[in-house]
């Protein structure tokens, strides 16, 4: 009888930890609602707590990479999903990843549950999620004023790093001011930004 890959695969004895399988277990926590605890994924895992702080350093560091492995991918489809050219078309990215951000059910509850450490570790230099997300902007920029549908009123780098700034004003908006957080008014201020 033929054994595809897979079968062969399946009738292997599982293979050893790595950190690539704490961050699996970790990621599926958060997009599941449930609270990231080191003591509990070591044992998930099945190594000790001083192993997985190894791999993936302290809880912070790997929440951001959690995070960020859940909002790039949003980040990229809100590029594909969106509409017009040079300004318009940045200010409308920008729209719809706030607002998949702000819809996000288990993105939310982790904020609401934890806003402090959340608000340190997406809009500080204390992770790399901020300068990520600047990054992911930058390229966004670099590809409309590339085109020469845009013209930025800063430097690259730091228009990218105003914009960021502006999505994280109105995404985290009932955490900074009390009030409800607004993708469209994202969208408005990088279009008014932009223009």
């Amino acid at each position: 009888m033929r054994q595809t890959p897979l079968a062969r695969q399946l009738a292997m004895p599982p293979s050893r930890p790595d950190p690539l399988s704490a961050f699996r277990v970790a990621r599926r926590a958060f997009i599941e609602g449930r609270r990231i605890e080191m003591q509990e994924l070591a044992a998930t895992v099945g190594v000790n707590r001083a192993t997985l702080f190894r791999w993936v350093g302290g809880r912070d560091d790997l929440l951001a990479e959690v995070v960020w492995s859940v909002a790039e991918p949003t980040f990229q489809d809100a590029v594909r999903g969106a509409k017009g050219a040079g300004a318009a078309r940045v200010a409308s990215v920008l729209g719809i990843f706030s607002q998949a951000v702000i819809d996000s059910e288990f993105f939310g509850q982790w904020v609401r549950s934890e806003p402090e450490r959340a608000l340190r570790l997406l809009t500080t230099k204390a992770t790399p999620f901020q300068s990520r997300m600047t990054a992911a902007v930058e390229q966004l920029l670099e590809a409309e004023a590339g085109t020469g549908r845009l013209v930025l009123p800063l430097p690259m780098h730091d228009t990218a790093y105003l914009i960021v700034r502006i999505a994280e004003t109105f995404i985290y908006a009932d955490m900074i001011t009390g009030e409800t957080p607004d993708a469209g008014k994202v969208e408005q201020a990088v279009g008014a930004l932009l223009r």
